[in-house]
């Protein structure tokens, strides 16, 4: 049996919050040549005050995580390459300052700067009215905003790990309640980690229906790139069954759909939905590459679990938020109610649960890249890509 040691941060429940903490083989020596980390910190001033902070350092990957913000990841660095964009937004945003209902119900864009922000739970995609009926006959009438609540909800409980023994993985695990009266009741409950030395961070996730009646769950994991993985040149590989534009706007780009442009003044964002090949158990992956080949960040997940990919291209000025998003997804980024008519929301009865593991990884070396790029050929190989140049009824209204 593997040893460990915990410490708890916060525990709503039992009235328990740590300001500040810290944990490091400067104070917990393991027998590893790493210098790891684990800190805790209440950040202040401005639109981030309040807002709680864990930096994980594995000595050679960092991440921070947002308890404050539904568990999402800040920013990341990986052996002084960035992870992560700059937003407009000064962020960390506190929760408080977002306002979901503002600008015609895209507020959460108010908050908007991490590396990864999760976009559910009860629903994601484009704000608007969603109308449908249950298994009673009832008919139900709900406004939801753009790409939910979930990153706007602070954590309850927030937990540190270390393993003791080999690999001696350090890890951060936070759960957070969606819930309110007459609303779904639905738990996240995730644990990020990873071990010294490596380049990757591993996601576990799992979603809990609390409620007595049976709950719809979206979830779509916005995975936010800027340089140096980011420039002119870059592309996006993937293991493509099927791809096609989202939009009118993404169609113009079909020609250079998996290049980017360096940052470009007035540029329109663009976006493509791809059903992707996995493998025998449906392992996939998709992999941002530098235009020398010689970084890369790939995100490796189970098309079983989260079986939707989308790329969201925002190759605008640098002061504008140059940036890519890379999404796997349990649907595609349309409003709800076109995702329920394609089967694509999952319905989790009382007590049910769903769950994914997935992970990222990042890589500054050629023959590293070459791996990545390799591994996606391979897939590849096993179907034609079908690539349609306009937007096709199986993947968006238009």
């Amino acid at each position: 049996m593997m040893r460990f040691k915990t410490w708890t941060l916060t525990d709503v429940r039992g009235d328990l919050w740590i300001d500040s903490f810290a944990v490091g083989n400067d104070s917990f020596h393991l027998p590893t040549t790493y210098d790891w980390s684990i800190r805790k910190r209440t950040l202040r001033g401005g639109p981030r005050d309040g807002v709680d902070l864990i930096e994980v350092h594995n000595g050679a990957l960092s991440f921070s995580v947002l308890p404050t913000r539904g568990m999402g990841l800040w920013r990341g660095d990986y052996r002084g390459n960035s992870l992560g964009w700059r937003s407009p937004v000064l962020g960390p945003v506190h929760p408080k300052y977002v306002q979901l209902n503002d600008r015609a119900g895209c507020g959460w864009l108010g908050g908007f700067d991490e590396l990864l922000c999760r976009c559910g739970l009860a629903s994601n995609g484009p704000p608007g009215e969603d109308v449908y009926t249950d298994a009673h006959g009832q008919t139900h009438r709900a406004n939801v905003t753009l790409h939910g609540r979930i990153a706007n909800v602070p954590a309850h409980f927030v937990e540190v790990r270390v393993n003791l023994d080999p690999p001696y993985e350090l890890s951060v695990t936070g759960e957070v309640e969606e819930a309110g009266l007459f609303c779904p009741h639905l738990r996240l409950t995730t644990t990020y980690t990873t071990v010294p030395g490596s380049n990757r961070v591993a996601i576990h996730d799992v979603v809990e229906n609390r409620s007595a009646q049976p709950a719809e769950m979206q979830l779509l994991y916005h995975c936010n790139l800027g340089p140096p993985f980011l420039e002119a040149g870059s592309r996006v590989l993937a293991p493509v069954r099927e791809l096609a534009p989202m939009t009118a706007r993404a169609a113009e780009g079909m020609a250079t759909h998996d290049t980017y442009l360096g940052p470009t003044v007035g540029y329109s964002e663009q976006v493509y939905a791809y059903d992707l090949i996995g493998d025998p158990r449906g392992h996939t992956l998709a992999v941002l590459v530098n235009a020398a080949k010689d970084k890369a960040v790939a995100l490796r997940f189970n098309r079983q679990q989260l079986p939707c990919f989308t790329v969201w291209k925002n190759t605008a000025a640098l002061e504008d938020g140059y940036v890519t998003g890379m999404e796997p997804a349990t649907n595609y980024p349309n409003f709800k109610t076109f995702e329920r008519e394609k089967g694509r929301v999952p319905v989790l009865p009382p007590g049910g649960r769903w769950e994914t593991r997935w992970s990222i990884e990042a890589c500054d070396t050629a023959a590293a890249t070459a791996v990545l790029i390799a591994e996606t050929a391979k897939l590849q190989a096993v179907a034609k890509a079908v690539v349609h140049a306009t937007p096709q009824s199986r993947f968006t209204r238009g």
